[in-house]
């Protein structure tokens, strides 16, 4: 062809990019990859490998070990016995070898981009341009957390051990995400990398050597999920991280219960992508292509929910299919591939399921045709780009996630549906907005039940902004100052167990005068239980003094769906809030003289220490309500042109188990963090002492506290805290009680993966320093990201 015919045509050449680099890597390790534990490699005690293929063409790449029980337990020995010099090693040492790190990756940079297109399928243009170049930024970022950790964390520590366990989209940024907080903070890892994408993590490996890094402190394990199990299921890893699927985090969520190991978990996804009358239809066509065909759909957090308002529905369908018309699908090493390889057959065969599932159910399917000069070998692994109309919202195309680069389209007619639609999804965890209107888009995006969300931009991603999802899309944070404490713990003092108080042996009757039977306290008024029981309880003396509605998983539900009607509550401003906190603690003072009999009367300690408990609840109630309106996000200004604001949400509904322990100071201590936050709470209070609760609610009466902000129910604490956590409306649990509790709370909680927060039988200290602050601030919140570019581009 001469130039003037290439002109005349303007059709794309071939431009691969060359392998032989990394063709020399691979023939070094001809024989196979061995485990790196303990800053050696070594072979599988089991002498079990499997393979490694390219999904482009079916070329086998290398040989890995597959690692078993024996393996996994080395490894994590290994991190164990590193750990503490490690940690003392301070954060400048630490800093020191996160940079050393950065710069190695930036050195082969090249060589890590085309390893990872040979064994994921993703084009090289995404890998050279946003895993490699992310990866780095990761490593640079935490160095400067690590280098900051003694002034910028105070009084927490790292928390040990670590098992990581990473997806197939993204191998190296992946890592890189998980790793490079955990050993910032003073953690060592045992990292699982995915079956199919272990190459990068094992040159990953060779860098920690050629760094120095001290052996132990990073191991990599490689195999299938038989071995991320056993690193699950590994009694001494204290904290684990994982990236997957949502089936497999709530698995992993109901395997760790009562444990104590710390989890983060980045699940799945159905992520909306909205686009509003206003909307500059072209720019939103380029953010589609990014949100949905980048790396051929393969992405937790894709666009692929298309809800656009009818008004410029055809218009939208019509430029997006000439887009698609253009886009290549071929070799991933070719830098003119859009859409590469999908990782393997098994996820093409998912994929190709669930749009003939679609389709059954009344979907439109529209595929481009075949582009001559984009041909990719029958032997590969290739999907194309696919669009999916008349798509209503019970389609099984609307509701799971796909993971692949399939749009289904879906349309609205007002602001108020499209947020219906968007949160109409048992998922959480990122979407998008377009439109012109920043008004509208930024009145839109606290509005979303999503992690991330991104205004007018798509799949915008930085180390120093949190990424995570809310729902079944897991809990935890990846990146910024949030994602830090996801690898720390707070300094605690000497710890005991909870204990839960036994009733006294009744030596009397009741107290003569006026019947003391209180009720319940659901939807702002005082209620008699379902059950029709009441339960007595009985003074320290052994009198018996009043009784208690014993309420019934019947009484939760009514106080769940009182407390969900009450969701403006979220919405007050935080100065009403702290005024509301303050006008509690103002009457719990009017009446502080009979709280303070109470206590006497109910725990036996003296009028002196009965006396600090109602003087600290009073503090610790002007405590959260100076906290409300000051604990602000943040601004982040990522290298981009915008910014991403960092927003401190509420979780929603939170379930409140209180301890028989200070009963008064630990309940205030416990509902005013998560009411100045803006959630609602069901509390059960403490068993034992349950009076001091309903006395409670005479004083929110009086105080101004709408209807189904605070629900009270009183009977068998960890019998109703199980039913809380069992509830799928509500979106964390609070609990501090025995160890037993704890764990049955944690496996009740794994069915909509609700975040807990619960002692696992500890006690905690409430008339000290831990009995307050941001700890507990932090466990009332997450943190919702808003990328707002500026200009024409990012």
């Amino acid at each position: 062809m001469t130039i003037k015919d290439i002109f005349n045509d303007m059709s794309y050449g071939p431009a691969p990019e060359g392998t032989d680099k990394v063709d020399q890597w691979l023939a070094g390790h001809k024989d196979g990859f061995g485990l790196y534990i303990d800053g050696k490699w070594i072979g599988s005690k089991g002498d079990k490998s499997f393979t490694s293929s390219n999904p482009a063409n079916g070329k086998k790449l290398a040989k890995l070990a597959q690692a078993g029980d024996a393996d996994v337990d080395a490894a994590v020995k290994a991190a164990r016995k590193a750990q503490p010099k490690w940690e003392s090693l301070g954060g400048h040492g630490r800093a020191k070898y996160l940079y050393a790190l950065a710069r190695l990756l930036q050195k082969h940079a090249r060589k890590f981009a085309v390893l990872e297109t040979l064994d994921n399928g993703k084009p090289i243009r995404e890998t050279r341009d946003i895993d490699i170049p992310l990866a780095v930024r990761h490593f640079y970022h935490h160095a400067g957390w690590a280098q900051l950790q003694e002034s910028e964390f105070p009084e927490h520590t790292a928390i040990g051990v670590v098992g990581q366990i990473i997806p197939w989209n993204f191998p190296l940024l992946m890592l890189a995400w998980k790793v490079a907080p955990a050993i910032a903070a003073g953690n060592t890892v045992v990292l699982k990398p995915a079956e199919y994408t272990s190459l990068t993590a094992l040159m990953f490996a060779e860098l920690c050597q050629e760094a120095g890094l001290p052996a132990g402190v990073v191991n990599i394990v490689t195999g299938d999920g038989s071995t991320g199990e056993l690193l699950v299921d590994h009694k001494d890893v204290d904290k684990l991280a994982f990236t997957g699927s949502t089936e497999v985090g709530r698995l992993i969520k109901a395997r760790t219960a009562g444990t104590g190991k710390k989890l983060t978990l980045e699940l799945g996804g159905k992520s909306p992508f909205i686009v509003f009358d206003d909307a500059d239809l072209d720019a939103a066509v380029e953010g589609l292509v990014d949100a949905i065909w980048f790396n051929q759909g393969q992405v937790c957090c894709a666009g692929s929910r298309l809800l656009v308002q009818e008004g410029v529905e055809q218009a939208l369908l019509e430029k997006i299919r000439l887009r698609m018309q253009t886009l290549r699908v071929g070799d991933p090493l070719d830098k003119n591939t859009d859409i590469g390889a999908i990782v393997d057959k098994v996820q093409k065969k998912r994929i190709e399921g669930l749009v003939q599932q679609g389709v059954e159910q009344g979907a439109t399917l529209w595929q481009p045709e075949r582009q001559p000069d984009s041909a990719f070998p029958d032997a590969g692994c290739f999907y194309p780009p696919t669009l999916l109309t008349n798509v209503d919202s019970s389609n099984i195309v609307a509701i799971e996630e796909i993971f692949g680069p399939v749009l289904s389209v879906l349309s609205f007619r007002t602001q108020k549906e499209a947020i219906t639609l968007a949160n109409n999804s048992r998922y959480g965890l990122a979407a998008s907005v377009w439109s012109e209107n920043l008004n509208r888009a930024l009145d839109v995006a606290p509005q979303l039940k999503a992690g991330v969300v991104w205004v007018n931009c798509t799949n915008q991603f930085d180390a120093a902004c949190g990424f995570g999802g809310y729902r079944e899309s897991g809990f935890g944070r990846e990146g910024g100052r949030e994602g830090m404490f996801e690898y720390l713990a707070p300094v605690r003092g000497k710890t005991a167990a909870e204990q839960d108080l036994p009733v006294p042996e009744v030596s009397g009757q009741q107290q003569a005068g006026i019947d003391q039977t209180a009720k319940l306290y659901i939807g702002g008024k005082q209620a008699r239980p379902d059950s029709g029981n009441s339960l007595p309880v009985i003074s320290a003396k052994g009198v018996q003094i009043g009784l208690v509605g014993e309420g019934s998983r019947k009484d939760i539900r009514n106080a769940v769906e009182a407390a969900f009607k009450a969701e403006g509550w979220s919405r007050t401003s935080a100065h009403n809030r702290a005024q509301i906190l303050y006008y509690i603690a103002e009457n719990l003072g009017y009446r502080a003289d009979e709280f303070t009999a109470r206590l006497v009367s109910l725990t036996g300690v003296d009028k002196k220490q009965a006396q600090r408990e109602v003087e600290l609840s009073i503090e610790r109630l002007f405590f959260y309500a100076a906290w409300a309106d000051k604990y602000d996000g943040a601004v982040h200004q990522p290298p981009l042109k915008g910014v991403a604001l960092a927003m401190n949400e509420p979780l929603g509904i939170v379930g409140i188990g209180c301890p028989d322990a200070a009963p008064l100071l630990a309940m205030v201590s416990m509902l005013a963090p998560v009411i100045a936050m803006g959630n609602r709470a069901v509390l059960v209070p403490s068993q034992r002492f349950p009076l001091l609760a309903t006395d409670l609610y005479q004083v929110l009466e009086t105080s101004d506290v709408p209807a189904g902000v605070v629900n009270i129910v009183t009977g068998a604490r960890d019998s109703l805290m199980q039913v809380l956590a069992d509830h799928y409306q509500v979106d964390g649990v609070w609990y501090c009680g025995s160890a037993e509790g704890s764990a049955r709370v944690e496996a009740a909680s794994a069915g909509n993966l609700k975040r807990n927060w619960v002692n696992h039988g500890i006690a905690r200290d409430w008339f000290g320093a831990e009995g307050a602050g941001r700890e507990f601030l932090r466990e009332a919140t997450q943190v919702k990201n808003v990328w707002v570019p500026y200009g024409d581009s990012i």
